[in-house]
């Protein structure tokens, strides 16, 4: 494995968090750590890219970005050239941290629990706990907050680099699922498929977007469910459709890409198969139409969802899209119904930079189920498809 050693997207990250702060009148946002091999805060890979030992504190604020950290620590900290200012310490962080707070004195402090969003939600009970006793009998126990707005905002504005990134992901995907087109045949197991996606993605040095054992989904014929399991030996046949969800990351960023194929002629394909993957394609390319910085989460999976029931069919069992960065689900604004399971991320509010998945399933009563998936990053005129989406059923041929 080649680890990445530049730091240039955390630069860029961590000074976008200071500006973000200005913006949401908070005067600091505290990470606050330990022991990160073991429980990494999700937020520390956009802003720091790398571990912890001892408990750390990291400190931005509009003018200055601090970390406290343990003396083993702190020369490899220093060495990443984001901090302004890495203070070391031995036998106790309470003195410093409390000193540095005094320093700054912020009216407002954001940490990192969130009940809506997990990729803001890395402060764990403990850490809390010990921060409330380490600032007992200061002012600043009673002026801490939740950085969920702050994390959302700062993950989901995309810098140039990150775009960049998530680009060559895509391309790298797209050009695995060309390869694939030759390869896939009737007969073949799943599971014989999925050891060619990861043989390509082996030979392009690329890593899974997610867990490796259902990534990709390979999901032949109309029995087999979509979702979240491995492929399996189920084989590919004559007159059926064969789905992908796939994704792969490229130097730290994830592509998410579904594709539909089918086994025979384009005039072979089924009326009821041919409706279905129509309105999906339609449905996703409507929202895509529709959707603006300004709009809400749930605003534009309303586009798609009243599509998917105008065209006969029940509604999907899931958000419209996901933002994609870091992680194929990166957290921060949802492009959801209003779902109690969802929280308030449908409540967010789309912003320029933004990537999201557009995708959803229709199911036919014959043939199972048929969806899609593109990439797309929001502009300031709506969206650019960084995928290019799939305009008509991958024929393949005896």
């Amino acid at each position: 494995m080649v680890i990445d050693m530049d730091y240039t997207i955390q630069k860029e990250k961590a000074e976008q968090a200071c500006m973000i702060l200005c913006e949401q009148d908070i005067d600091a946002w505290l990470v606050w750590v330990r022991e990160t091999s073991q429980m990494a805060d999700p937020v520390l890979e956009l802003v720091f890219g790398g571990e912890l030992t001892w408990q750390s504190a990291l400190i931005f604020t509009e003018d200055e970005k601090i970390a406290i950290v343990g003396n083993f620590d702190a020369d490899g900290v220093k060495a990443k050239e984001i901090f302004d200012t890495v203070i070391p310490y031995t036998a106790s962080i309470r003195d410093e941290l409390v000193k540095q707070l005094e320093r700054k004195d912020p009216e407002k402090i954001a940490i990192n629990y969130s009940v809506n969003d997990v990729a803001a939600d890395g402060l764990s009970v403990g850490m809390h706990r010990i921060l409330l006793d380490y600032l007992k009998n200061t002012p600043y126990s009673s002026r801490l907050m939740s950085a969920e707005y702050h994390i959302r905002k700062l993950r989901g504005r995309k810098t140039d680099e990150e775009v960049s990134r998530i680009r060559r992901a895509v391309e790298i995907t797209e050009e695995i699922f060309d390869k694939a087109k030759k390869f896939v045949k009737v007969g073949m197991a799943e599971i014989e498929i999925y050891d060619f996606f990861h043989k390509c993605m082996n030979e392009y040095g690329v890593s899974s977007a997610w867990a490796e054992e259902h990534n990709p989904a390979v999901d032949a014929g109309p029995y087999k469910q979509f979702g979240h399991a491995g492929p399996i030996d189920n084989k590919t046949k004559e007159g059926h459709l064969l789905h992908f969800d796939f994704g792969v990351k490229y130097r730290g960023y994830c592509s998410d890409i579904q594709r539909m194929f089918f086994f025979g002629d384009k005039k072979d394909i089924p009326d009821e198969v041919q409706h279905a993957f129509e309105t999906v394609r339609d449905g996703i390319q409507t929202a895509a139409d529709w959707i603006r910085p300004g709009a809400v989460g749930y605003e534009v999976d309303n586009i798609a969802r009243d599509f998917v029931k105008a065209a006969g069919y029940e509604e999907y069992q899931h958000a419209l899209g996901h933002q994609l960065g870091r992680l194929a689900h990166d957290g921060g604004t949802l492009l959801g119904p209003k779902w109690e399971r969802y929280g308030d991320s449908p409540m967010g509010v789309v912003e320029v930079g933004n990537v999201f998945t557009l995708e959803f399933y229709v199911t036919t009563e014959h043939y199972g189920q048929v969806s899609l998936e593109e990439d797309i990053l929001i502009t300031r005129q709506g969206c650019e498809f960084l995928s290019h989406p799939q305009k008509e059923l991958i024929c393949i041929k005896k």
